[in-house]
């Protein structure tokens, strides 16, 4: 991300700045709990999407730093109740908010941040820009329940999964770029460029999420490894294996997708078999091809440190750790 951060790094300090003045509330647990799940070491790749977007297409307004904190905040009222509905006990490393200050804390501070969220997207005062990114609520919202409804489902086909991926992961990141594209006032096509490049990101960037649930450590990745197994979530790299793998295999998966509670021993069978059928793997090169349809994206644009950047932050996407 150090081409994006040369770019932007004044620009992001600035964003951790807005969150802080957003947060302002006459409720103490509101801020206590905003704050430490903004301040809990994010990579920020939305607000980055967004500033990197916005100066690519033009813009030297003063509006990108007040709505690359709305996407933020968007994105970590998601987070807050992903935990809640996950039972997650970890986030980016530390103790999760639900955790710390109940369900009832972290659903209620996630609903401020999203109504927050859309007070100060008015503010903006681009109807575009807040169709953009109201719409990309109610997806985010519309795959949540999906994924719910696919929790546990071992014939998930991969087109479904993503499916899934898109509405809930990959949709923020691209109207992240097309509303900085919208700042920027480019051009339709321009503007259409830059939501593809964030919606092949967003999946890009799930997908290595998949595969570091089954290979990185809890210290790397953050949060628990085999956590989606776990939870029922039939992920790539478990719907490749589950296609490749021989009928006995495919029960003994079966059977530890419907545990209550997982153990070790469980999750070192299946974590073996994805490795031997090649899941992580195939998971890798499908986020690549992802990757590349980004730099397709970006061929609309004349060649620049900001072009540079996008892609580098696209590359990043696959290599990182957690």
């Amino acid at each position: 991300m150090q081409a994006a951060l040369n770019l932007i790094g004044n620009d992001l300090k600035n964003v951790e700045l807005q969150f802080r003045k957003d947060l302002e509330s006459d409720v103490p647990l509101i801020r206590k709990v905003g704050e430490y799940v903004l301040s809990s070491g994010g990579k920020r790749v939305r607000p980055a999407l967004l500033l990197l977007s916005a100066r690519l297409c033009g813009y030297t307004g003063h509006q990108a730093v007040p709505l690359a904190s709305v996407v933020e905040f968007i994105h970590t009222a998601t987070l807050l109740h992903d935990d809640v509905v996950d039972s997650a006990t970890l986030r980016r490393g530390l103790a999760s908010a639900n955790t710390l200050w109940g369900n009832e804390a972290s659903v209620l501070v996630g609903d401020f941040l999203f109504s927050k969220s859309f007070s100060l997207m008015v503010a903006v005062g681009s109807l575009d820009i807040l169709r953009v990114l109201s719409g990309a609520t109610t997806v985010i919202a519309e795959g949540e329940v999906l994924q719910l409804l696919c929790t546990g489902e071992i014939d998930l086909t991969e087109e479904r999964y993503i499916e899934v991926v898109r509405s809930k992961t990959a949709v923020l990141m691209s109207a992240a770029c097309e509303a900085g594209a919208i700042l920027g006032s480019a051009t339709p096509q321009q503007q259409k460029a830059m939501a593809d490049f964030g919606m092949s990101l967003g999946i890009a960037f799930q997908l290595m999420d998949d595969t570091l649930d089954y290979i990185a450590t809890e210290e790397e990745f953050g949060k628990s490894i085999g956590h989606d197994l776990e939870e029922g979530k039939i992920t790539l790299p478990l719907i490749h294996t589950l296609k490749n793998c021989t009928p006995q295999e495919r029960s003994i998966i079966e059977e530890v997708v419907e545990k209550d509670e997982m153990t070790l021993d469980d999750f070192r069978t299946v974590s073996g078999l994805v490795k031997q059928y090649g899941g992580i793997d195939y998971t890798v090169a499908s986020a690549r091809r992802l990757v590349n349809e980004c730099r397709v994206s970006l061929e609309l644009f004349e060649p620049s440190p900001v072009v540079t950047a996008l892609a580098d932050l696209a590359e990043y996407v696959i290599t990182r750790s957690k």
